[in-house]
């Protein structure tokens, strides 16, 4: 029989995974392509032979996903993969049309093909929507199994944005690891808050030799989820985590109403900013996806330096550069708290945006007057750089997860909003926990 000849579409992280648990060593598939879409110069690259296994001594090359229906053609594949995260339902379907109208079948893959097995417990953190909450919630597990006497290691959903080869394999235990690894800032935002609690992180491209490497030093795996993708591994237990902000957005997005249904606990976050008819909303449709699930209402407090300092101020917010785009807020944090604390005016960003930075907003006309702090590269960080030390504010806003005052030259004073998560009332993520897996001995 013929090798079913197959492309697979991705972001760099679901599809690599797909490819090496599923398709790496089976003689019954060729994958002939990737194609990369979502994240800037992730394309125009090739998957290496060195992580591609003996099927593919050349390595398989990675197209921008615009060349979609001309490489169906000119390949002559048979099947498609759809193997990214964080869009609409309807999107899914426009990509499956176009795929189908060409010739080839198309295909989405579930847990029992993706999930790997750990010989140590697997708590997974995922999410409805990117920006929901997982950073803070993770840290939040986090702390609460070291407190109970385990060893913990977090596992970072991909961001395999470099050398590809190199980055097969990372472990990040020291600050210095960052540099060493040549993060960038939307790595530097997921793992920087582990490593200053004191927990190791493991990242890169290979999941299954990540996780073989971290059991060998933890009591549990935290899974630490990207955008709304399913968890890499096999979980003890699910906690997804649901925004209120975004009523409705946990039924209409893919892959986050499969987690939904997946989930053992659910976690809804930010109710201290959001109305209580949206949290009801959501709480209503998580209990019809996943009746049996434990629900956790949780906030996200704010905490920034010196509050008084932004009072009448023209201020210039910097965010969270995916909850933004393909998350699809017009706003976060440093949003939030700038209106808190009685900023005088929010400016808009916009006519001080350079090169990539201006190309975002154009690609996501839907983000507010807030800045993106996008940073997928050196050329994109300095680029970020410019437009905010452009800007006419007197004051920079900063709410991301990590000081870019540390990363950027910004030539203005700044403020860094900070927030963690709090459990409102009972159930708390300490009481589960504490139930699952009980103090270690």
């Amino acid at each position: 029989m013929s090798r079913i000849r197959t492309l697979i579409m991705g972001a760099a992280g679901r599809d690599f995974h797909n490819f090496n648990v599923f398709y790496r060593d089976n003689e019954a598939y060729e994958v002939v392509a990737f194609t990369a879409t979502q994240i800037p110069n992730i394309e125009g690259r090739k998957y290496p032979a060195a992580l591609a296994g003996s099927l593919y001594p050349q390595g398989i090359d990675i197209y921008p996903e615009s060349e979609l229906e001309r490489l169906i053609a000119e390949k002559q594949v048979d099947q498609v993969v759809f193997a990214y995260s964080d869009v609409r339902h309807e999107y899914v379907m426009h990509k499956a049309s176009i795929v189908l109208a060409a010739g080839a079948d198309y295909r989405l893959m579930g847990t029992h093909n993706t999930q790997l097995k750990s010989k140590k417990p697997v708590v997974s953190v995922c999410a409805v929507r990117t920006g929901s909450g997982k950073s803070q919630t993770t840290r939040r597990v986090s702390q609460i199994l070291r407190a109970l006497g385990y060893k913990v290691a977090a596992i970072r959903h991909p961001m395999p944005y470099g050398d590809l080869e190199k980055q097969a394999v990372q472990r990040f235990a020291e600050l210095s690891d960052l540099d060493k690894h040549e993060c960038t800032i939307e790595e530097r935002e997921e793992y920087e808050p582990h490593i200053v609690n004191d927990v190791i992180v493991y990242a890169g491209v290979d999941y299954e030799a990540i996780l073989r490497q971290a059991e060998a030093e933890v009591d549990i795996v935290l899974w630490d989820g990207g955008n709304n993708d399913m968890s890499f591994y096999i979980p003890d237990l699910n906690i997804v985590v649901a925004d209120p902000h975004r009523p409705g957005h946990e039924v209409s997005y893919h892959p986050g109403e499969t987690n939904a249904r997946l989930a053992d606990v659910f976690v809804i976050n930010k109710v201290d900013t959001a109305s209580s008819e949206n949290v009801i909303a959501v709480r209503e449709n998580l209990r019809k996806l996943a009746p049996d699930a434990i629900v956790i209402e949780g906030a996200s407090p704010l905490f920034v330096d010196d509050p008084a300092a932004i009072r009448g101020k023209r201020v210039l917010v910097v965010e969270d550069g995916p909850t933004l785009t393909h998350g699809e807020m017009a706003y976060g944090a440093g949003w939030v708290a700038a209106r808190r604390f009685g900023a005088g005016e929010i400016i808009d960003p916009r006519p001080f945006a350079v090169g990539s930075i201006k190309a975002t907003y154009e690609k996501y006309p839907t983000t507010g007057d807030v800045l993106p702090a996008m940073g997928y590269g050196q050329k994109q960080m300095d680029e970020l750089q410019e437009t905010i030390n452009k800007s006419d504010a007197d004051l920079v806003i900063i709410g991301t997860p990590i000081d870019l005052g540390n990363l950027l030259k910004i030539d203005k004073p700044t403020q860094r909003v900070r927030y963690e998560l709090q459990e409102i009332g009972q159930p708390t993520l300490y009481d589960v926990l504490k139930d699952k897996f009980g103090k270690k001995a």
